[in-house]
């Protein structure tokens, strides 16, 4: 409703102009400008309407618009001359361009990227050169009407309907190779926008709000009924976040922090927000944007960390999980899942191509390499690379053949298999089986084979089983056959596990953190030796490597196996599929990994050896080299340095010349040493890789401190600054305040979308399909957690539910105020 305010008064102004501020930012910085193809679909009344479906992209025009590399990336608006015109920066320029004539154009300067002329792009068809006066009925899926148990919901007038139709202008362009040319029905972003919001501006016919007191979507008397805010107090602060922004171009700020993050469609309130400081011109300006805090984690010197943690100086791929998928797959919190398909799919929705149950998504977004996996697959990866070899294939061809033959099957594909259970869980830094794990029921029952609190009845009795997934009459209860816990505290994980190792506490070890609350890196120092039996984290680690090495010897060697890897951002390989989705489980397309299924990689593991490896930089650093975030660069000599500073390994064995990693300390040196954040040398070479996909130079943000090497004995003597890094979208500056999205803004570097701007509009078929394309509102759903436990115990009263907006909970998480009696104070 405050977008609908901003849109209405500050872009189509009773009295003035539009805001020049607001018009030069998201023609530029965000994807307003761009087509979209709009479709004809037919709605349950019988009415015909066009939808929006996806960009439009050079490949879609005759000679592709002259781009050769990645045509089906590129975007494409209009100029005010109306001419189809094809902008720097969208994602199709950032790869494959190196000695392209398109090299150096994954940038955010106006620019036509055929010519390098600069260009003003059209926000709306109605306006500059050959002007279009056509319109078309456009339907928007509408959530707002939905009756919950427990919320207010809006399902008067206009809101009655599921499907919003608005009057949008649009304009016909000539599409496909000469001789199989087609006329296409276009819109831009910002004039779907504009009718998605209810915004009314003059066209004939117009379906849209006569003013802010017109109860319909999505106004600010429409809201009143379902927030309770009065509407006066809505429009008075929606005018004064614009209109301060619009007078100091973008400094106007929303600061949020978790307790939105833990609504079921959390991620389109946000964007309801995100929508409005992009309106305004906010993000990436200095004192403004979107800052939003949930505690104090933040990975500053993450490219330094992420070699280290994940041994990429010995062996890459790493395999790795996302805990979300494994925990909800694992726990078997599936297998209750309350919340149906169809409850959120889109009105528009195909509804014959999306059934079964939630879990059936994750794992076809597993199969198609959209998500990781873990287990991977249902065979040992070690018996993988072994059977392809007795066959002589290759493994990748092995596996190939396999899954599509179904002789090989991924994991995901039977959670509940003893094949395909974690049998191990090793818990660092966390209280999962306490307060930080979702589900904790579920934990209980499925993992660890407990007492539980579980109420609720599975699919299987209520008729509402996947699909995608092999069903088990019986759920398995106690997949784990060990849990080891590091803690400093007899925590509730503890009090589950079979083994617990005493940690050293913050005054015991040698560590370092971050935070994202100041721009510092700073120590965890050793006053004392840590108490009685227990050591730091680095050293229980290694200890479990020496004794693996010393007990592996006679069963495992020197083993090739096989990785999955998913599709990855940041990497060539997230361009696999431009239009549409196909899955080769179904026949609709072949197996072909990183493509349409993850990546496969076959890696060496040399087992006997995990101890020396685990305390030396490995050969890979020099080699390959390290980097983050689509960029890499040469780190010859900082590994030269660590051994200057560590010590070289001088025993014989695989490890022999190499830095030693012995100690925590030596650990930190390695972070501080690779990280772009604490090494101004490799801050400044960060920077020089990200400009030649940029073809601008963007080494003035950290060549004055290149000369710095943050080590750990200096952040021990002072918490040192980190040093601006292409890692993070902000920057380090005696005169910047840090903002998320800066370099962005002032130094043109695309943002991570197709577009290469920020998106107001999502076109992948599933985000669409499920009424996600544009921002909307979304009620709270109905988890219809409270229904197992009604009328269990009556007594005679009526039964009431309550719904708890819980602080954030740091007796649990931050729970070590408890440990002292200062914080306890000051917290109360």
């Amino acid at each position: 409703a405050m977008g609908h305010v901003i849109l209405k008064d500050f872009y189509f102004p009773e009295k003035g102009e539009r805001s020049a501020y607001f018009d030069n930012y998201v023609r530029r910085y965000t994807d307003m400008p761009m087509l979209v193809m709009l479709k004809e679909k037919v709605l349950p009344d019988g009415q015909t309407v066009m939808v929006p479906d996806r960009y439009v992209r050079a490949s879609d025009f005759n000679g592709k618009l002259g781009a050769a590399n990645n045509p089906e990336w590129k975007t494409v608006a209009l100029d005010m001359s109306g001419k189809v015109v094809l902008p720097n920066g969208a994602i199709g320029f950032r790869w494959g361009a190196d000695g392209r004539a398109d090299a150096g154009q994954w940038n955010l300067e106006a620019r036509e990227a055929r010519h390098g002329t600069e260009v003003k792009l059209k926000l709306t068809v109605m306006e500059g050169e050959q002007a279009s006066s056509e319109t078309a009925k456009v339907g928007f899926p509408y959530f707002g009407g939905i009756v919950s148990e427990h919320f207010p919901n809006n399902a008067s007038g206009d809101a009655a309907s599921n499907v919003l139709v608005r009057t949008v202008p649009v304009q016909r362009i000539s599409l496909g190779k000469e001789g199989d040319q087609r006329e296409a029905l276009v819109a831009t972003v910002f004039d779907l926008q504009v009718a998605n919001y209810g915004v009314a501006r003059g066209l004939p016919g117009e379906m849209a709000a006569k003013d802010f007191n017109d109860d319909t979507p999505y106004t600010p008397a429409w809201q009143e009924r379902i927030t309770g805010t009065p509407r006066e107090q809505l429009i008075t602060v929606a005018h004064q976040f614009a209109e301060n922004a619009d007078k100091t171009h973008g400094k106007s700020m929303v600061i949020i922090g978790a307790a939105m993050n833990h609504w079921f469609h959390a991620d389109m309130n946000y964007r309801g927000v995100i929508n409005m400081l992009m309106m305004c011109g906010c993000i990436g300006q200095s004192g403004g944007g979107w800052a939003h805090y949930v505690g104090q984690e933040k990975l500053r010197p993450q490219t330094g960390w992420t070699a280290l943690a994940f041994a990429l100086d010995w062996i890459r791929p790493p395999r790795q999980m996302n805990g979300t998928s494994f925990f909800y797959a694992h726990t078997d919190q599936w297998r209750y899942e309350t919340v149906g398909v169809d409850e959120i799919l889109s009105p528009l929705a195909d509804k014959a191509k999306f059934g079964g149950s939630m879990i059936d998504y994750n794992v076809r977004a597993e199969r198609m390499g959209w998500l990781p996996s873990a287990p991977q697959l249902k065979t040992n990866p070690l018996e993988v690379v072994r059977a392809a070899e007795a066959a002589n294939m290759e493994p990748k061809d092995y596996l190939v053949k396999g899954l599509k033959d179904g002789s090989q099957v991924m994991s995901c594909e039977d959670p509940d298999h003893p094949n395909n259970w974690p049998r191990n869980l090793f818990v660092w830094r966390s209280n999962i089986l306490g307060s930080s794990g979702k589900g904790h029921e579920y934990f209980l029952k499925h993992l660890l084979g407990t007492k539980n609190g579980v109420q609720g009845k599975d699919l299987g009795a209520q008729d509402g089983r996947p699909t995608e997934v092999v069903w088990h009459d019986q759920a398995p209860e106690g997949k784990l056959d060990l849990v080891v816990t590091l803690d400093f505290r007899m925590s509730t994980t503890c009090l589950y596990s079979d083994i617990v190792l005493p940690s050293a506490t913050w005054y015991e070890k040698n560590d370092m953190n971050t935070s994202d609350m100041h721009p510092f890196i700073h120590p965890l120092s050793a006053a004392v030796d840590p108490a009685w039996q227990s050591r730091s984290d680095w050293e229980i680690y290694k200890g479990f490597a020496k004794k693996f090495s010393e007990l592996c010897v006679g069963h495992l060697g020197v083993e090739r196996e096989m990785v999955l890897t998913p599709i990855m951002h940041d990497t060539p390989a997230e361009m696999a599929q431009p239009f549409g989705v196909q899955e080769w489980k179904k026949g609709e397309i072949d197996l072909i990994p990183g493509k349409t299924a993850p990546s496969f990689a076959v890696v060496e593991r040399d087992y006997p050896n995990v101890y020396k490896r685990f305390t030396a930089v490995g050969p890979l650093m020099s080699k390959i080299g390290n980097g983050g975030k689509g960029i890499s660069w040469n780190t010859q000599i900082e590994v030269k340095q660590l051994g200057e500073l560590n010590g070289l390994v001088t025993d014989a064995g695989v490890t022999c010349g190499m830095p030693k990693i012995e100690t925590d300390i030596d650990a930190c040196e390695v972070i501080l040493q690779l990280a772009p954040e604490t090494n101004g040398h490799v801050a400044v070479k960060a920077w020089e890789a990200l400009g030649k996909q940029t073809g601008l130079d963007h080494t003035h943000l950290a060549i004055h401190r290149e000369d710095e090497k943050i080590r750990y004995r200096d952040i021990q003597a002072q918490p040192r600054k980190i040093i601006s890094s292409p890692t993070w979208s902000g920057i380090e500056s005696e005169t910047v305040s840090y903002n998320a999205g800066y370099t962005n803004v002032h130094e043109m570097i695309p943002w991570r979308t197709l577009t290469g701007r920020q998106q107001f509009y999502m076109d992948h078929p599933w985000m669409t399909a499920f009424g996600e394309g544009f921002s909307s509102y979304r009620p709270p759903v109905d988890l219809k957690t409270t229904h197992a436990m009604q009328d269990r115990k009556p007594n005679g009263n009526k039964e009431i539910a309550l719904n708890f907006i819980t602080p954030h909970q740091k007796w649990g998480i931050h729970s070590t105020y408890s440990d002292n009696l200062h914080m306890l104070t000051l917290s109360r």
